[in-house]
């Protein structure tokens, strides 16, 4: 049974995520950076090995289930994505001078009459949302194109804000949607990527663009066929035809239809009415114009209908706001030195989860740590860790990998994967660090002693008995997104700006 999925749907779930972060019973949302070991073969304890790919070419993530707990293992830290940090997004378009930009039309993807072929933009697409309809100027302005002059080329930069149809030299005509506010130029605007904005951005120029849409209201009107033999009253075979009724299912709709040597050149609409999902002008109404002189046949004109609410009512739904970006920033350690956000060491992955725990509870804190930490006692003086390297305990087995050592507070930051020298004991268990006995990095040769007489908080972490589980509690909520990536390398003066575009 033939059937679709229409771009109306991708909008809704683009709407529902979007609402996620701020309806009465929110989403947490956080995005985690994870991954500090290299990318490799890793060897899991059955002997399987497994092929990563390198830190220059990592492997595409795999969407299973057991890959979802993995995620967890070398995470290092989550940060909460708030309703501030997203947007709704479309691709990018500048205005630049010598293209030719696709006009809104209502009918792409329509079969053409008597035929099996579809009604394309000037560019090929079959599809509103895949045209170039609509551009960004220098000043982030954002206009859609309602007439491009019969596939010219754009030669003239549209700039007017007013919330009437701007027709420019170069014989475009525009529509003036919204602007980019500094906020949403800041964090919502990349190389490939800008903004939609809704009426709650303040400063966009938005509401004056709302207030001014009219329900089915109509603007353009183009020339299909030119026809032969027109005339004004009075015979002649140039001039304009005025009051020429509109017809379909709306009210009050009139045009001017221009003629030159018996043909239409044009058609310009004067009254736009309202209400219209169909319209149409006759070659009848044409001849029977207010000035016409009666004579004429054959010409085809394609009345453009407007979307619903009329042109700028949302931007959204009329530009196909079916993308959402989410703009985050790991500033430097987040929460200090040595605690939530470890800047110490790399990372190779990002990945998006929804409502994780803490604890325990649902996840609510700005940052969380990921990693596990063993604070160290005074004496003996514990050595220097490396990271990246193997740490042993040899009275329990346990494995793990350094993530950061903060040797002031005598802190080792440190994961454990399920693969050998990573996690895996010599019986292929993940066995806790736990107890007094030394631990020993087997690059350094550095020792420590575990001080489970600390029961404390140390910027951030709590330690009980001197051990600190990860404040992203393992397993919980839901994997989104996954990207592995080249290393990016951490500082604590440096800030990483991560913006991830989801396309519904």
């Amino acid at each position: 049974m033939p059937a679709i999925i229409t771009n109306k749907f991708r909008i809704h779930n683009s709407e529902q995520f979007h609402e996620s972060f701020s309806e009465s019973s929110a989403n947490n949302y956080y995005l985690i950076i994870g991954r500090p070991q290299a990318y490799g073969t890793s060897t899991r304890p059955d002997g399987r090995t497994e092929n990563e790919g390198t830190d220059s070419a990592p492997i595409l993530p795999v969407d299973d289930v057991t890959e979802e707990f993995y995620h967890f293992d070398d995470a290092i830290a989550a940060k909460k994505i708030t309703s501030s940090d997203i947007s709704f997004v479309m691709p990018r378009r500048n205005w630049t001078t010598g293209t030719v930009y696709d006009m809104y039309r209502n009918d792409y993807g329509k079969r053409i009459t008597g035929t099996t072929t579809v009604k394309t933009s000037t560019s090929g697409a079959s599809n509103l949302y895949d045209a170039t309809f609509y551009v960004k100027n220098s000043n982030n302005h954002v206009y859609k194109c309602l007439d491009n002059n019969s596939g010219a080329t754009s030669t003239v930069e549209p700039t007017l804000t007013s919330t009437a149809i701007l027709e420019t030299g170069d014989g475009y005509k525009w529509k003036y949607m919204y602007t980019l506010t500094a906020s949403q130029g800041t964090s919502f605007l990349s190389t490939d990527f800008m903004a939609v904005t809704t009426n709650s951005n303040a400063g966009s120029g938005q509401s004056s663009v709302i207030s001014a849409a009219v329900n089915g209201a109509l603007d353009i009107v183009t020339v299909k066929t030119v026809g032969t033999g027109y005339t004004v009253s009075g015979g002649a075979s140039s001039g304009t035809i005025t009051g020429v009724p509109i017809r379909g299912d709306g009210s009050s709709g009139v045009a001017s239809v221009v003629l030159d040597s018996g043909a239409v050149s044009s058609v310009s609409v004067t009254t736009a009415g309202s209400g219209y999902t169909l319209a149409y002008i006759t070659n009848a109404d044409i001849i029977a114009g207010t000035n016409a002189g009666g004579t004429g046949t054959g010409a085809e004109l394609d009345v453009i209908i407007s979307p619903k609410g009329g042109h700028g009512s949302n931007a959204v739904k009329e530009l196909g706001g079916f993308y959402v970006m989410l703009n985050t920033n790991f500033e430097g350690v987040e929460a200090g030195s040595g605690s939530d956000v470890s800047a110490e060491n790399d990372f190779r992955r990002v990945a998006l989860i929804r409502d994780p725990n803490s604890s325990g509870s649902s996840a609510s804190a700005t940052t969380l740590r990921g990693t596990k930490a063993i604070r160290f006692a005074a004496s003996p003086t514990p050595g220097t860790f490396t990271s990246d390297e193997e740490i042993n305990q040899v009275s329990t087995g346990a494995v793990g990998k350094v993530v950061e050592w903060d040797a002031t507070n005598r802190i080792l930051y440190y994961i454990q994967t399920r693969f050998n020298d990573e996690g895996a004991d010599s019986n292929g268990d993940i066995t806790a660090f736990s107890g007094t006995s030394v631990i020993t990095g087997q690059g350094s040769s550095a020792t420590g002693t575990p001080d489970t007489g600390f029961t404390n908080n140390v910027n951030g972490a709590s330690f009980t008995s001197g051990y600190s589980a990860s404040e992203l509690d393992a397993d919980t909520g839901d994997i989104l997104y996954v990207e592995n990536r080249a290393p990016i390398l951490r500082a604590t003066d440096q800030t990483e700006n991560i913006k991830l575009i989801i396309e519904f």
